[in-house]
């Protein structure tokens, strides 16, 4: 069962699916923070707001990193095209001087690897208070939740801090469940798998039981479309609201697909086999890039589209671009 889960690279629901509808957009820099639910922000959240585009996200699709993005708003446009035709270079996977849609896809989820890596390296710095490489429980729950003692039982007893007590018990089982080593602290490699568990598969488990409990709100083991939309309020008020509309229709058709024996809720491995949210994000933003740079429709990037349209894919934006090229290396046998 597990290996299914390994092959499959997916991410349960409630990560995303309330979220998403809530704030309709997502952003890559609050990829995995969690919302007042316990779920975590999906990676885009906010690449679409209130009718505007934002496009701090296409750049950190394309470069894989958030500190890139922004140092690329230092370089000229003639600079930035000249390291985006790089990029180019090792993006074109068959050397013909095109980006087809698949290779673009590629591209994308190795950039979003790599805004992981970053988020967690970031995240852990803050939370490493004796800066020894680890984090211990005692580290997080301090810089996190503000709790000095980690055995005290009297911790967030009051009414209004019960979200607060969820969050607190569900980051312990998965601090625990990135504990590989059973020694009490995470280190790199570890802190990554916690702060990001819906992209291990050996987290997938906890992150089920999870879900579950959160979503499955009449306790029948199952999760029924209301469920998984999670947000009573919007579905009352989308019959008036066309944007509302397309979300929920957008939902709709991904839990039809997930739904695999059509019976109406999602059961059992239909559950654990939520589509993985990068990738479903990525086929987004692919398409989002082919709508803005495929000027002759052909449904193929050629180089200079790419380079015409160089304020969509890096703006004018990174310094330190030897290391970025470095970074990207790592990924290359991963394709």
């Amino acid at each position: 069962m597990m290996r299914v889960f390994g092959v499959l690279c997916v991410v349960l629901l409630g990560c995303w699916g309330a979220a998403e509808v809530r704030a309709h957009t997502h952003h890559l820099h609050s990829t995995k923070e969690r919302e007042a639910d316990g779920s975590r922000t999906p990676r885009d959240h906010v690449h679409f707001e209130g009718g505007e585009h934002h496009s701090e996200f296409d750049h950190e699709a394309i470069l894989g990193s958030t500190k890139e993005a922004e140092e690329y708003d230092q370089l000229p446009p003639t600079e930035a095209k000249r390291r985006l035709e790089v990029l180019l270079l090792k993006m074109d996977r068959n050397n013909d001087k095109n980006i087809d849609r698949k290779e673009l896809h590629s591209w994308i989820l190795r950039s979003f690897r790599m805004l992981s890596e970053e988020e967690s390296a970031e995240r852990m710095d803050e939370v490493d208070e004796d800066e020894d490489g680890y984090v211990t429980w005692a580290e997080y729950i301090l810089e996190t939740y503000g709790i000095n003692n980690p055995d005290d039982q009297k911790l967030l007893e009051k009414e209004d801090q019960a979200e607060e007590q969820r969050l607190l018990r569900e980051d312990r089982q998965l601090f625990n469940a990135a504990d590989k080593n059973i020694d009490g602290r995470l280190d790199e490699e570890e802190f990554l798998a916690f702060s990001h568990p819906e992209e291990h598969p050996d987290m997938l488990p906890v992150i089920l039981e999870q879900t579950l409990e959160e979503k499955d709100t009449n306790k029948d083991g199952n999760i029924d479309f209301q469920e998984y939309i999670g947000d009573k309020e919007f579905m009352e008020e989308y019959e008036s609201a066309p944007e509302r509309r397309e979300v929920v229709k957008k939902h709709h058709m991904r839990f039809s697909v997930l739904d695999v024996d059509g019976s109406g809720v999602l059961e059992g491995q239909e559950v654990a086999g939520v589509a993985y949210v990068d990738k479903d994000i990525a086929e987004d933003e692919v398409d989002h890039l082919f709508g803005a740079a495929d000027d002759d429709g052909n449904d193929i990037l050629s180089f200079l589209e790419v380079l015409e349209h160089h304020d969509v894919f890096v703006g004018s934006e990174a310094t330190d671009y030897g290391d970025h090229l470095h970074n990207l290396d790592r990924f290359e046998d991963e394709l």
